[in-house]
């Protein structure tokens, strides 16, 4: 069995990297490994004997499969199965057996489950052959009969078909209100009411959703997935096909970019762990880019958003209230509008949030969920406010800056938000914006300025840790947490690093793999703060053992030493006030006769003290927009973040998280949309040829700055919080807002497209829903 499984290298700093602290731009320690090909992804791994999937879809949205014609495709030389659901391995029937950590209230989908069909793009068989290229195309040769049923995909034509999600059955807490706001409303002098809409978007990260499945001589299966979780996903697993978890491991030390498409198990999986186990051998099961747009996507939503204030700008009245697309199956809910009742000060406020069941895949997370829509609204009417009252939109804002959480009264356990708005308008030069529209141009293009304000949770989790010192001065510390592009292997290693008193390149950080120490689902920005304030445990309890360790050794200069007396730097303990007094951490090992020393800790949030506290990072974004009228073209030109999320521990990858996304707020404002053919409830613009995203030529100067924060709140190990979503939060709406102030027309549907630019936003319509 072992010789079945390809080697997995850890990556380790390069030379030279020498002493770290936090704050430090430390280059990434997996990034020679992944400019040189030797890290391997998910559809990488090869075994003995390895064979090819390839999915065939359905071609309708909803109804039933009457009969399967696999003749074509098992004639095709190299084929050796086509599953389906009359053929498939047995699995379990029941719903939880397929809810993953993640997973929202309903029922699960189940590829090659049954005779129904709940979307367009679902599964319905799979080709196994000995090479890829026999298996794609006898993919082609599948002919499925179906008893079509009536669908529905259009969310602006069903919005009267709103439902409140079931508390209990989504895991949802509706959103809370507090005042009156629908009468403030109505007595307040200066208001706005807007709608607004935001069409389907897909994740596309580079690397395509893969599993390979290595199965031992023992019957072993040892996977390799596309995932933000391998324990998440031996879970789910072991529980779908009631393997016993010892017989099940999972990795994903490298990934390709998932953004949320990996948080939950996709079906790829599923389909390859079946193939396996019904041929007993190993197989690989790799989606094509259209068969990126058939399983989860960030959702449609309409929104409504009213804001009224007295003529000095003080908020009388928040109300926003949402609409969003779900599958029949699941009640797929996010975040909308809660950020309107948490970011600025007001005593009447009125949130609500429904859906609209669709037949689709159920929704999935997709950077800053709910955040990337919500907040969206709430800032371009904040920006529509300031200009009914004629006033500075950062203005505005400093007028309504909140304290405390105006829903619940609690203080935030930091909020540096002035200090963003100050350092990003010094930074932007915003003190020269004039107020009126299109007031500023540069030969075809009117130029305008734009700003908004982000905010995210901060989020702790559950997660265990070991660290592992060995007597050559080597550090391993390991947890199954994942690294998704954002630079774990790197911050692990530095946290790891700073805390023993070592070189980077004596630190290696192993992640990726479901048999090591729990950790928490990758995303949601909580890495740093969890699996970060894991390994800060694991080598504090390293350093006190050493400690007692030393002053044990005979004739040991730290003998009387107190343990706040004792410094550990370039691999030795040492007083503090006598560094000649350095004892090698080698030399402790080898009084003690170890060949390596190992402690483990399990980080828990301050869950009594967090409770007390709203824990968010904020931002302030600035941007410049050029707009040529004539074409329609719309150029993102300059922009500045300005964000407060704690301490920063690896500056370099932090500010590489900003960037990002920023640039896909860019695509989100400009480009993202999937359009759908309701006649047959099918994505239409299912490649990169024709789903536009940001590419090189649409990004310009972009510059982050981060705050001074500290917040012992959410991180007492670290003071650190996450930087992965906050970056996307209101790009944007400050896009929006610039695209105002250059031109004088407000559009509040996204992509802003150069259709909308020329001709003006289409009419959102006003919903009249049902009552729940």
């Amino acid at each position: 069995m072992t010789d079945l499984i390809p080697e997995l290298r850890t990556p380790s700093a390069p030379e030279g990297t020498g002493r770290v602290k936090s704050g430090m731009p430390v280059s990434r320690v997996d990034g020679r490994a992944k400019v040189t090909g030797q890290a391997q992804y998910a559809a990488e791994i090869h075994a003995p004997g390895l064979r090819y999937g390839v999915v065939a879809s359905s071609t309708i949205a909803r109804g039933r499969i009457t009969a399967i014609d696999t003749a074509g495709a098992l004639a095709v030389p190299g084929v050796v199965a086509v599953l389906t659901h009359l053929n498939r391995p047995k699995v379990r029937g029941f719903d939880l057996a397929y809810k993953d950590m993640t997973a929202p209230g309903g029922s699960p989908f189940r590829p090659l489950y049954s005779d129904q069909v709940f979307y367009s793009g679902q599964p319905v068989a799979l080709v196994v052959a000995d090479t890829f290229e026999a298996a794609r195309h006898a993919a082609q040769l599948v002919r499925v009969s179906y008893q079509e049923e009536a669908h529905e995909t259009n969310l602006l034509a069903s919005l009267d078909q709103a439902y409140k999600p079931r508390p209990l059955k989504a895991g949802f807490t509706p959103p809370s209100s507090t005042g009156d706001a629908d009468k403030a409303y109505e007595a307040a002098p200066v208001k706005i009411a807007s709608q607004f809409y935001h069409g389907v978007e897909h994740h596309n990260p580079m690397e395509m959703h893969a599993t390979t499945v290595v199965r031992g001589e023992d019957g072993h299966l040892t996977i390799y997935d596309k995932t933000q979780s391998s324990q998440n996903n031996r879970w789910y697993v072991s529980r779908a096909f009631g393997l016993p978890k010892d017989k099940v491991t999972v990795r994903n030390p490298y990934v390709g970019g998932a953004f949320g498409s990996g948080l939950r198990p996709q079906y790829q999986l599923t389909l390859a762990v079946m193939a396996a186990l019904h041929l007993e051998c190993s197989v690989r099961v790799v989606l094509t880019r259209q068969q990126m747009f058939s399983f989860g996507h960030r959702p449609e939503t309409w929104q409504k958003v009213q804001l009224a204030a007295n003529e000095d700008g003080k908020l009388q009245a928040i109300v926003h209230e949402a609409i969003q697309e779900t599958s029949r199956l699941e009640d797929y809910v996010e975040v909308v509008v809660n950020w309107s009742g948490q970011l600025y000060a007001c005593d009447n406020i009125k949130l609500g949030y429904k859906l609209v069941a669709h037949d689709r895949h159920s929704p999935i997370d997709m950077r800053a969920p709910g955040a990337a829509h919500g907040m969206h609204a709430l800032e371009v009417a904040m920006d529509e406010l300031a200009y009914k009252l004629r006033m500075d939109p950062l203005e505005l804002r400093r007028i309504n800056y909140a304290d405390r959480n105006p829903l619940e009264g609690k203080p935030y356990s930091s909020k540096e938000l002035g200090q963003c708005y100050d350092k990003g308008a010094q930074r932007f030069g915003w003190a020269g914006r004039p107020i009126e529209p299109r007031s500023m141009r540069d030969g075809d293009e009117l130029i305008g300025w734009g700003m908004a304000t982000g905010m995210w949770d901060s989020l702790v989790m559950v997660a265990r840790v070991s660290a592992q010192l060995h007597a050559d001065g080597r550090l391993v510390v390991s947890s199954a947490a994942s690294d998704i592009g954002t630079g774990t292997y790197t911050v692990m290693s530095m946290i790891a690093a700073e805390s023993m008193g070592l070189p980077m390149e004596q630190v290696s950080f192993q992640l990726g793999d479901s048999t090591l120490p729990f950790a928490p689902v990758e995303g949601g920005s909580s890495h740093v703060a969890t699996v970060g304030g894991g390994v800060h445990g694991a080598c504090d309890k390293l350093k006190k053992r050493l400690i007692r360790m030393a002053k044990a050794m005979p004739g040991s200069p730290l003998a009387k030493a107190r343990p706040q007396d004792i410094a550990f730097e370039d691999g030795a303990m040492m007083l503090r006030h006598r560094p000649e007094t350095a004892v090698p951490l080698g030399a402790v090992l080898a009084a003690s006769g170890l060949d390596r020393l190992e402690e483990k800790f399990m980080m828990t949030p301050q869950m009594l003290k967090q409770r007390k506290y709203t824990r968010a990072v904020h931002s302030a974004v600035f941007c410049e927009v050029r707009v040529n009228e004539k074409l329609g073209i719309v150029r993102v030109t300059r922009v500045v973040n300005a964000v407060a999320a704690g301490r920063i521990i690896s500056a370099k990858t932090a500010a590489s998280q900003i960037v990002g996304g920023v640039v896909w707020g860019i695509s989100h404002a400009l480009h993202e949309e999937s359009f759908t053919d309701h006649r047959f409830g099918r994505f239409m613009n299912h490649n990169y040829a024709e789903y536009h995203v940001a590419t090189n030529a649409d990004v310009h100067d972009i510059e982050v700055i981060f705050a001074d924060e500290d917040d012992r709140v959410v991180s007492r190990q670290l003071g650190a919080k996450g930087v992965g979503e906050i970056g996307i939060v209101s790009t944007s709406a400050a896009i929006a807002n610039a695209i105002f102030h250059a031109t004088g027309r407000r559009i509040r549907s996204t992509p802003i497209t150069p259709d909308k630019i020329l001709l003006g936003d289409h009419e959102i319509p006003v919903p009249e829903p049902k009552q729940a």
